[in-house]
């Protein structure tokens, strides 16, 4: 049977939108959005928060499950300059799954059949060690010199003829520890792309994107699992 720990790392602070992962997101705060939909999953053993804010944690509540563990952040991996690698390696180092799925609490709508969709595709992709999230483009794209990147200005085909492009969007991220190991990154060497909605893709990282998480969240017709 596969092991499976998804690791959610939290911070007490934000550079550019103050407090936001205690901030109240449509019903509640940020981080519960994304908590609560990876404590619902049976596919997931255990949920860990490597976090610098076990005093706000406490303070705003953590739903009493056995399958969450809060550690506490090593000060030698706390601060905005700290790669996120760093504190993966330490989560690693004291855990032990088959499979890892590394989430950011900055994603609220990413949905559990997505999670669980790119969780059985690995599975089922011996060749393959890791698994990353992308936003497909299949738009007319330009380098800093106005260079076209992926069309030919004489040649202007349907957007949705042109080969798509795939932009890195950090929503999900699923890996062996051997493929963490061997790149020391969540990104192995044998990867797959798994793409997302562009509403499960909104990463609220401005000011702006609180806004439209915030009228997103808000939509009495919008279907997002929570």
């Amino acid at each position: 049977m596969t092991k499976v720990i998804a690791l959610m790392p939290l911070k007490a602070n934000s550079t550019r939108v103050k407090g936001k992962n205690f901030r109240k997101l449509g019903n509640k705060p940020l981080f519960r959005w994304m908590l609560d939909k990876l404590l619902s999953m049976p596919e997931i053993d255990e949920v860990v928060i490597n976090t610098d804010a076990i005093e706000e944690l406490r303070r705003e509540g953590l739903p009493k499950s056995d399958k969450l563990i809060v550690r506490q952040r090593e000060k030698s991996i706390c601060g905005d300059e700290v790669s996120m690698n760093r504190v993966i390696e330490n989560d690693l180092a004291h855990t032990d799954a088959d499979l890892y799925i590394m989430t950011h609490t900055t994603n609220p709508f990413l949905s559990v059949s997505t999670i669980n969709a790119a969780l059985n595709t690995l599975k089922s992709s011996p060749d393959k060690d890791s698994l990353f999230t992308v936003n497909k483009l299949q738009t007319r794209l330009y380098d800093a010199q106005a260079t076209p990147v992926n069309h030919d200005l004489n040649n202007l085909i349907p957007t949705q003829d042109l080969a798509p492009l795939f932009e890195e969007n950090s929503c999900l991220y699923i890996f062996t520890k051997q493929a963490f190991q061997t790149t020391k990154a969540r990104i192995g060497k044998n990867p797959m792309m798994h793409a997302t909605s562009a509403i499960e893709s909104v990463d609220i990282d401005e000011p702006q994107d609180w806004d439209l998480a915030a009228i997103i969240a808000q939509a009495d017709s919008l279907e997002v699992n929570v």
